[in-house]
């Protein structure tokens, strides 16, 4: 087709437009299929892994922003225990209402779920439950939406009774709205010769095992809200012992496997889990620590977030992420060796701007130095000027790191000097733990100090100051 040079062409409406080509047709993305290192894998996973396929629908973005996302979604099957044999996309303005990828492209899923011997479709998108019913009728294998797969994947990691308590809650959320049906498995009702020679007895109170189900899950999901809150109690008690003692908290946030565990180990020797895997640890994390002037702190490591994280999940897990928001510090981990670096810092500001610890001071930390490239490190110092390069694996940049947690960390305000008799060491311990000391100095009289102290502290230490 040619343009007349003399007609006005609006660009915008042009752009606004998909490609034509690229609608009508699923792109298959080479590259993400599992690669098994040995026969002894091959053989253990044939037993464990399930077979999938992975579908998304490019609405937005450029084509490296959906690279990513497919890359990320690889990422998350392969850590639920599945074997990736092909990755389908398909650009669209918006997902189908019906089929998510349109009906005329899901026979073409179909076709390579059947010719792959794939028993599995994740889809990359939370589907709704007319969606996930309609592929499963026309593609005959099981489809999970990424939500169901993040939800498949803390239940494999949770370990602690309120972790396991929290991602049920999630589990059971996302399944109440997507019960359905199984045929036969229900109770029908029927009557008369209508019934299909049933006739007596086969007259029943009608399709009731949704309803029955429903029920359950209601009384299951009351159920661990009740526990959730005994043990948001027990959290509750700790917190307050901190704010007892003034004693600062820092969290550690960040995208899942961006090292959060590593940097946590650095830090204090809290020797927790590290494992280079999605969401490998999910019940937080807190160790108490201090700085280089004596001062105690706490430092925590949180779950781990992901782009668009479950909303389920969030709600569940929001009294172990308030630990952020109550935090007096941020540290911020990004994995800098990862493709899209600036993606992940949005994903997470999001998370955190939900569980209302946006206004929360931030120390933005750019870890696995040891993994990046020089170019890509001098782009991210250009993009993020105050953000500190680290490698938890190496050591590289750890000391300026608690350096620069030790200057924001809240700081006593009050300056004095004391004479502290020596049955007072109850009032020495306390300006060990919270005070900034100066100076110390044990005499014939007792012990003389001169520290900066919060105010609270001040008051207790009038009666033996020496200013």
């Amino acid at each position: 087709m040619t343009h007349d040079p003399d007609v006005h062409v609006d660009t915008d409406v042009e752009e606004e437009q998909l490609d034509l080509e690229a609608r009508h047709s699923l792109k298959r993305v080479d590259g993400l299929r599992t690669e098994l290192e040995d026969v002894t894998e091959v053989e253990y996973r044939q037993l464990r892994l399930e077979r999938v396929v992975l579908v998304s629908v490019w609405t937005s973005g450029t084509q490296e922003d959906a690279d990513n996302a497919m890359a990320e979604l690889k990422l998350l099957a392969e850590t639920a225990g599945s074997e990736v044999l092909d990755a389908l996309v398909q650009r669209r303005s918006h997902p189908d209402p019906a089929t998510y990828v349109g009906r005329g492209k899901v026979e073409e899923v179909a076709e390579v779920v059947h010719a792959t011997g794939a028993d599995t479709v994740i889809c990359d998108g939370e589907l709704e439950p007319a969606q996930l019913r309609n592929l499963e009728d026309r593609i005959k294998v099981k489809v999970v939406d990424r939500t169901a797969l993040i939800l498949d994947i803390f239940a494999q990691h949770a370990k602690s009774a309120e972790g396991k308590a929290q991602v049920e809650l999630a589990q059971l959320q996302y399944l109440k709205q997507r019960l359905r049906g199984w045929g036969g498995n229900l109770s029908r009702q029927a009557g008369g010769r209508a019934a299909g020679g049933a006739g007596i007895g086969g007259r029943g109170p009608g399709e009731t095992k949704i309803e029955t189900d429903r029920r359950r899950i209601g009384s299951r999901i009351a159920i661990l809200r009740r526990r959730l809150r005994a043990m948001d109690a027990t959290r509750e008690g700790k917190r307050a012992e901190r704010h007892r003692n003034q004693v600062p908290s820092v969290a550690i946030v960040g995208y899942t496997n961006a090292g959060k565990s590593s940097l946590l180990n650095r830090l204090t020797g809290a020797g927790v889990l590290v494992e280079n895997a999605l969401f490998a640890t999910l019940d937080p994390t807190t160790r108490r620590t201090e700085t280089a002037d004596g001062r105690i702190y706490t430092l925590t490591d949180t779950v781990g977030f992901v782009r668009h994280l479950p909303h389920d999940l969030v709600e569940a897990f929001r009294s172990t992420l308030e630990e952020s928001a109550m935090a007096d510090l941020l540290v911020h981990v990004v994995d800098a060796s990862d493709p899209d670096p600036a993606g992940q810092i949005a994903a997470v500001r999001t998370v955190l701007t939900e569980i209302g610890a946006s206004s929360v001071p931030e120390l933005l930390v750019l870890n696995k130095a040891d993994l990046a490239d020089e170019g890509t490190l001098l782009a991210l110092r250009g993009s993020f000027p105050g953000a500190l390069i680290v490698s938890a694996q190496t050591g590289e940049g750890i000391d300026a790191l608690s350096a620069e947690i030790d200057e924001r960390l809240p700081r006593p305000e009050v300056e004095l000097r004391v004479l502290l008799p020596y049955d007072r060491g109850d009032l020495v311990d306390r300006i060990h733990r919270t005070a900034r000391i100066v100076s110390l100095e044990h005499t014939g009289e007792g012990t003389q100090i001169h520290a900066r102290v919060r105010p609270d502290l001040a008051d207790e230490l009038a009666p033996y100051r020496r200013d």
